[in-house]
């Protein structure tokens, strides 16, 4: 079955799987909170400032393609939301993390896949990596491609095919600038920016519960 995603949806989609993962002690999510987690200013490519009607409008997209809606959770009073990725596609976890950087992230080379999934998923080496790319790769329909190597770089960049398909992407100027600042270890760098960004993901989810919290009292 064919799916596309609006540029909204993609990343509603990414944000709810993502923080499945990283979080899920705050998991599904209120509206509030995947509002926060979509915009985030970390971890997001491009960086978007979406307000509750875009999301809601989203989260309607995504429900009528099986892929999110609201969770059957009879504890909370405000309604919360989950994606129903793995009862569509019945990923492994690797595929799952991969699929969702993509979806966030754009088009990523494997050493950024291996270093920005570390917190979802650890793979040993690149050919793990390599291997859960193909699973999605030879998906009827595929879910992900190959794009063409840019010229200069040593590794060709990967995409997901949710939102159909591109001709030509070309990485934003601050691709550049990282490669040549820090050309002894990307993945590090990956890997404490990805710290950091769970470091205030924790923080951020920390509010929104404190402040569901309290309009219980109100």
């Amino acid at each position: 079955m064919s799916i596309f995603l609006n540029s909204v949806e993609a990343r509603v989609l990414g944000a709810l799987v993502e923080k499945d993962i990283t979080t899920p002690d705050y998991y599904p999510l209120s509206l509030n909170a995947l509002v926060n987690a979509c915009n985030q200013k970390n971890n997001r490519d491009p960086v978007m400032t979406l307000d509750e009607a875009a999301v809601r409008e989203a989260l309607d997209g995504l429900h009528n393609k099986n892929l999110a809606g609201p969770a059957s959770s009879a504890d909370s009073r405000v309604t919360k939301y989950e994606h129903r990725l793995q009862e569509m596609f019945n990923f492994t976890r690797g595929e799952t993390a991969m699929l969702c950087v993509l979806l966030l992230r754009g088009p990523q080379t494997p050493g950024e896949l291996r270093a920005r999934t570390e917190r979802m998923q650890r793979f040993e080496d690149l050919t793990e990596v390599q291997s859960s790319l193909q699973r999605l790769m030879q998906r009827d329909p595929p879910l992900a491609r190959v794009l063409p190597r840019q010229s200069g770089t040593k590794e060709s960049r990967y995409m997901h095919l949710l939102s159909g398909d591109i001709e030509e992407w070309a990485p934003p100027p601050e691709s550049h600038v990282s490669s040549v600042s820090s050309p002894a270890d990307p993945d590090r760098l990956a890997r404490l920016e990805n710290e950091i960004a769970a470091m205030k993901n924790e923080i951020a989810e920390l509010k929104n519960q404190l402040a569901e919290f309290r309009k219980q009292f109100e």
